[in-house]
Formats: structure tokens, sequence, C-alpha cells
């Protein structure tokens, strides 16, 4: 009877700890892709703004495309985001997630080169804290 319950704790717990190392597995996935997918979105907006400076009028191909881009990468890093909203346990996470986001819209309207290059910090930052919290949750 003892041997039983002995074996039946001890499969719980490989159990138990089988169910964690794929949860952080998962987790480690869907943060890393997040933040791809953010700096993906990033480039592609910088592109974007650039094709703007040389096309005010976005009546060139290229310009079009580069729209096109960025409305395709912007769908697939708000896919991300909701897999991090529904893998992660920390609300701050999310939160630093939604920040790393909304930080590459400021880019699309930045009046200057440097304004740009402002813009891309404050994502690059936004990008930095997500990152090191993620790393948390996941070691």
């Amino acid at each position: 009877m003892f041997t039983f319950a002995f074996q039946r704790r001890t499969s719980a717990q490989a159990e138990a700890f089988a169910r964690a190392q794929h949860l952080r597995q998962e987790r480690l996935t869907a943060y890393s892709a997040y933040a791809g997918a953010v700096t993906g979105l990033k480039q592609a907006t910088v592109l974007l703004w650039m094709r703007r400076q040389e096309d005010p009028d976005c009546s060139e191909p290229e310009t079009r495309q580069a729209f096109t881009e960025c409305d395709r990468l912007g769908a697939a890093t708000e896919n991300a985001r909701f897999r991090v909203q529904l893998l992660a346990e920390d609300r701050t996470l999310v939160a630093l997630a939604a920040s790393a986001f909304a930080a590459v819209g400021p880019i699309r309207s930045a009046p200057t080169r440097a304004a740009l290059a402002a813009r891309e910090q404050d994502l690059q930052n936004a990008l930095d804290a997500f990152i090191g919290a993620a790393a948390v949750q996941v070691h």
C-alpha cells in the first residue's frame, strides 16, 4: 500500500513537472515570436516612412506595397500579442507587450529623421522592457 501511494505521488509530481516545462517552452516560443514580430513591423514601418518621404502622395506602387506590408505585419504582430496574452501569467507582461505594440504607431508620423530615430529608440526601450519581464517569467 505504501509503495502504491509513493508511486502515485511520484507520478503526479512528474506529470506536474512535465506540464510546467511544456508551459515554459510555450511561453518562450510565444514571447520570442512576439519580439520578432514587433521588430519586423518596426522595420516595415521605417521603410514606409522613408517611402513616404520620397512619395508624399503615395502614388508609387512601392509606397502602396509598403503600406500593404505594414498592414500585414501589423496584423501578424497583433496575433502574436494575443498569444502572449493567453500564455502570460503576469498582467504586467501583457501591459508591456501592449506598450511595445503601441510604440510602433508613432514611427509612421515622425516629422523628421531625428524624430524617427527618437521614436525608434522609444520602441526599442519598450521592447527591451517586455523582453526583460518575459525573461524573468521563463527562467
